[in-house]
């Protein structure tokens, strides 16, 4: 119940600074810090990782994440997502080990989950802004 509330209160404070320093130049790297405190605190939840499994799985995500962001941008379409899939095959027995066959599966849709819950938030924020005429 603890670890509930305290992931709560960081992906609460997370989502308030975010929205106060939004517009503020300068801050892409704190904004994408935050991005990714959401997104741990996000798969976290979603997977209910246990202490003890968090300790594991976070190092072994942080090398598939670095895997995957190895792909190169000029590679064709095809190509990436072929990439992209293999590396999940390579890391999916060492997932598993941590987290169960079932957790695992859910895992590799967590981070598309993520991403456009981030993507929504983003487009209603904007929407709620008031819009500038120009010339002032």
């Amino acid at each position: 119940m603890k670890k509930y509330l305290l992931i709560l209160t960081v992906l609460s404070a997370s989502l308030f600074s975010v929205k106060a320093q939004n517009d503020q130049p300068g801050n892409e790297n704190k904004k994408q810090e935050r991005i990714q405190a959401l997104y741990v605190a996000y798969v976290t939840q979603q997977l209910a990782l246990t202490p003890d499994e968090a300790q594991k799985f976070w190092p072994l995500h942080t090398q598939f994440a670095n895997e995957l962001k190895g792909i190169k941008n000029d590679m064709p379409e095809l190509e990436k997502e072929q990439a992209r899939l293999n590396i999940k095959k390579k890391y999916q027995d060492n997932f598993n080990k941590i987290i169960g066959a079932a957790r695992c599966e859910r895992f590799f849709r967590v981070g598309d989950e993520f991403k456009k819950r981030l993507i929504e938030q983003r487009n209603q924020r904007q929407q709620n802004r008031p819009k500038l005429r120009r010339g002032q």
